[in-house]
């Protein structure tokens, strides 16, 4: 048997929510859902929306080496409807992992989108007709290499996050949320009490200007700051 380690592929049976926790998950907008756990779940800023579709899906991990998307062919036929394709692609940043070609294949499949740590190719495409969201660190005319090795189903480190198969997540122009997929039902529970919270906000503000910060307040006695004059 080959050795292992970097070339393996898990065949599991992903965990996937129920489609009411999905659609809890997909109304709230990333900040919120961030804000509801604590603001610690969010990928780096360097992963970034490529077209307006928004991202809710469990996810399923490729991890490849610099400029090879072997195992990405491989996972593209491992994918079930709904499911976001996650990618480590490698330290590099000069060629671009997928592109139209690999992107139409996956519209029949009924994907949930596609996350890449790394470059993706064929930038009209994805604006103007892609139909699921995508999402990468940005573009590059210059294609990958098919050599591999690589792994599927495995932890991968992507936007800061660790990715594991089964967790969900959750994007929209802001960014990209990662929901473990043990505190899937948690998170949903959290991310309604802050939209409640928001809205009512937004209401008050609408309906006689007024902001109300209890925190400031708070700290800012804590602060004990003098007003000065000039």
């Amino acid at each position: 048997m080959a050795n292992p380690l970097g070339n393996r592929i898990y065949q599991v049976d992903i965990p996937r929510p129920s489609q009411e926790l999905l659609q809890k998950l997909s109304e709230a907008p990333a900040a919120n859902l961030d804000d509801a756990m604590n603001r610690l779940f969010a990928m780096d800023t360097g992963i970034r929306a490529l077209n307006s579709h928004p991202l809710c899906g469990p996810a399923v991990t490729v991890r490849v080496p610099d400029g090879d998307n072997l195992f990405i062919h491989v996972a593209m036929d491992m994918v079930s409807p709904g499911d976001i394709l996650v990618v480590k692609g490698g330290a590099g940043a000069d060629r671009a992992l997928l592109g139209e070609l690999m992107l139409r294949y996956l519209v029949p499949r009924k994907v949930g989108g596609v996350v890449i740590d790394g470059l993706i190719r064929d930038l009209d495409y994805i604006q103007e007709e892609c139909p699921f969201p995508v999402y990468a660190r940005g573009s590059s005319p210059n294609g990958p290499y098919k050599n591999g090795p690589g792994e599927i189903n495995v932890p991968v480190a992507a936007g800061g996050m660790v990715v594991n198969p089964g967790d969900v997540l959750v994007g929209d122009p802001d960014g990209v949320v990662v929901v473990p997929r043990d505190d899937v039902e948690a998170a949903a529970e959290a991310v309604q009490a802050v939209q409640e919270m928001e809205h009512s906000v937004i209401d008050r503000i609408g309906q006689d200007g007024v902001f109300i910060r209890p925190w400031m307040d708070k700290k800012m006695q804590e602060w004990d700051t003098p007003t000065l004059s000039l």
